[in-house]
């Protein structure tokens, strides 16, 4: 039977990109998301949830460039669930998101001559033999 792992979120960085080299030379990034519930609970708070997300390649480049603490963000990727040991001997787990793409939503408040309101970066397959690689695309939306 096929399955299906998608994820869609919006929210706001809790915290600047952190981004790091496998020993292979990769980028890879992680950004921690807050995303907002659409309702309150029963005592009137929306409540939020905060999520990792991982980001790979010339995407996770362009996020540590353009993204910063409190950036909205759109992110669409898979879940991934991953375990091992601790330091000490304890064995832990976590699940995150994989972006396959991430739309930087929202002004920046960086220097005026860069872009101001919407960064997409989108990763392609378009051969599955072939590398993965990373496209950005820069549209000023008004």
């Amino acid at each position: 039977m096929a399955g299906l792992n998608s994820v869609v979120l919006i929210g706001n960085l809790t915290r600047d990109p952190e981004l790091r080299y496998t020993p292979g030379g990769l980028p890879v990034a992680t950004l921690r998301l807050a995303v907002s519930r659409n309702f309150a609970n029963q005592q009137g708070v929306v409540e939020t949830d905060y999520f990792n997300v991982i980001v790979w390649r010339n995407q996770a480049e362009k996020c540590a460039e353009y993204l910063s603490k409190g950036r909205q963000v759109a992110v669409t990727g898979r879940l991934q669930s991953r375990s091992w040991e601790g330091s000490d001997g304890q064995k832990r787990s976590t699940v995150e998101i994989v972006a396959d793409r991430v739309v930087f939503l929202g002004r920046r408040d960086r220097r005026e001559d860069e872009i101001d309101d919407l960064v997409e970066v989108n990763l392609v397959d378009d051969d599955l033999s072939s590398d993965l690689e990373a496209r950005v695309e820069d549209e000023v939306v008004y």
